[in-house]
């Protein structure tokens, strides 16, 4: 009944049939031009992006998608396939790749059936994940690159995902911008897709990626064991102390060299542009690591006590440069490790910051809602009430010295990390299987408009306050976080916990508000910054 449950809740917003037997199935015109496909170019004529956006549009009526395509995208396909990319690539693409993704999407049903029987015992099968309904998904790699096959051909049906507040996953628009407003950086996140298209037809990998919905309590959820929504009161109370934090002048929160939760400075809907004209951090992330894009099929927007983690997305392109000056820079060979479900070694954490906060960041109710944002994302439910349930047996004082994290940077930047000496206690706290820390930066600056100096605080306190080992924080060479170093060495030499931490953050809040003082927070905790 659970995997029917499941079956029937996504089925909308896939582009199979559902046959006698239950079994998914594609219509038989769709299977008859697939296999055309499937056996190359000569048979199919698909050998051109002019065509390929027919074929697509055929296929399409097939399976009496009602909903229209973006008007430019069979211009973005040929502009892409015919003009931008090179002859032997395209030839190549044509002969070689079609035909393998085509054989792809008819195996689709079949994949979705083994996962449906494999997501029994498990209940991470194939559905919606809504609004306040923490849960898990787990997809194979092979079943993922099916669907972006889909989201390629533009095959699945989008007429009622605004309904549910879900976000873009087919591919039209990100061809259709292509060709009515051309830029470097829009034709190089198609290079990426591309890219990842032809590294799964040479060798379709083998692993898993999950999606997990986590959310912190409104109310009593009598099905759900989640934390509730923290209120001003807690953050003033909170005796935890404030966890170890690294500053990064230089690097990239995708490039950390050891095991962290990576944080996506999300949009409320997961990929935010990824799929449309956006070439920010989320954005790049979800080009480089394509398997990304699968969640935004079945997870809806986020809500203020919502975030989103996914494990195991494989990185599959190498970049460089920013928004305007992003470029594919060729292959890249992911080698993190795997664990025992498939999936590698790579978790991120999509959250979501306030957009254009302007005065209003400095509110409480402002300052709750991002610092509990950061929290849930942070946040290990499995883990939190029993690690709680250790601190409070233990000693503050103790717990200061045997949570120490020591960071040393050597002269060719390499990092070293090595756990503190703990007693038996600290030791489960600080347990080196799960000793996984934050890598992040700046959440909600940037487009979104936010105070980097008021950011940077509050993710400190909702890592600490999530039992976190460590934060490790990239500056991204932002001017505004030239003294964070010497402001976070100060704090740490405080011996503050999170409330103490907090409520400084409040009062510099409150006489903001006042009119009190116009210097950033850092200014007005050190005075001696002032030049």
């Amino acid at each position: 009944m659970e995997e029917r449950a499941e079956l029937d809740s996504i089925l909308p917003y896939l582009p199979l049939e559902i046959g006698s037997s239950r079994r998914l199935l594609w219509p038989s015109k769709v299977v008859e031009a697939l296999e055309a496909m499937s056996k190359g170019p000569d048979h199919s004529r698909v050998n051109c992006g002019e065509v390929l956006s027919i074929a697509i549009s055929d296929i399409r009526a097939s399976l009496s998608l009602a909903d229209p395509l973006a008007p430019s995208a069979p211009q973005g396909y040929a502009l892409f396939f015919d003009e931008l990319m090179s002859r032997p690539d395209a030839t190549n693409w044509f002969a070689q790749h079609i035909p393998k993704l085509a054989n792809l999407l008819l195996r689709l049903p079949f994949l979705i059936d083994v996962h449906y029987q494999n997501a029994q015992t498990c209940g991470y099968g194939l559905r919606i994940l809504g609004q306040q309904q923490s849960g898990v998904v787990l997809l194979s790699q092979e079943l993922i690159g099916a669907l972006l096959a889909c989201s390629l051909f533009c095959l699945f049906p989008t007429c009622n995902r605004g309904l549910r507040h879900l976000p873009t996953i087919n591919f039209d628009q990100l061809f259709a911008s292509l060709y009515d407003s051309y830029s470097e950086n829009q034709e190089n996140k198609l290079r990426c897709i591309v890219h990842y298209f032809r590294r799964i037809c040479l060798q379709m990998p083998t692993g898993s990626v999950s999606f997990e919905r986590k959310l912190l309590s409104l109310g009593h959820h009598p099905l759900q064991s989640c934390v509730s929504y923290p209120d001003a009161g807690f953050w003033t109370e909170s005796t935890i102390p404030l966890c170890p934090f690294q500053v990064r002048s230089s690097g990239l929160i995708e490039d950390h060299a050891i095991e962290t939760l990576e944080v996506d400075f999300a949009n409320k809907y997961l990929g935010g542009g990824a799929l449309n004209r956006g070439c920010v951090q989320e954005e790049i992330r979800f080009m480089i690591n394509p398997e990304l894009i699968a969640g935004m099929l079945f997870l809806p927007s986020m809500a203020d006590n919502e975030s989103i983690e996914i494990v195991g997305a494989e990185r599959f392109s190498d970049y460089t440069g920013y928004a305007s000056s992003f470029r594919f820079a060729g292959d890249y060979v992911d080698k993190r490790s795997v664990d025992f479900l498939g999936r590698r070694k790579t978790r991120i954490v999509a959250i979501d910051a306030l957009c254009s906060p302007r005065m209003k960041q400095y509110k409480l109710k402002y300052l709750l809602r991002e610092t509990n944002k950061a929290f849930c994302g942070f946040l290990d439910q499995s883990k939190y009430s029993q690690y709680m349930r250790l601190f409070k047996i233990m000693n503050t004082e103790q717990l200061n010295e045997t949570s120490s994290l020591l960071v040393e940077t050597n002269d060719e930047g390499s990092r070293t990390e090595e756990l503190g000496k703990s007693d038996e206690k600290c030791g489960q706290l600080k347990d080196p299987e799960n000793y996984i820390g934050i890598a992040t930066g700046n959440w909600g600056c940037g487009a979104f408009g936010g105070d980097p100096e008021l950011k940077t605080i509050i993710q400190w306190l909702a890592a600490s306050q999530a039992l976190r080992p460590f934060i490790s924080y990239y500056t991204f060479g932002l001017e505004a976080l030239q003294s964070l170093d010497q402001v976070s060495e100060w704090i740490i030499s405080q011996k503050w916990n999170v409330g103490d931490l907090w409520n400084m953050l409040i009062e510099y809040s409150s006489q903001k508000l006042r009119g009190e003082t116009n210097v950033g927070f850092f200014t007005w905790l050190l005075p001696s910054l002032r030049k």
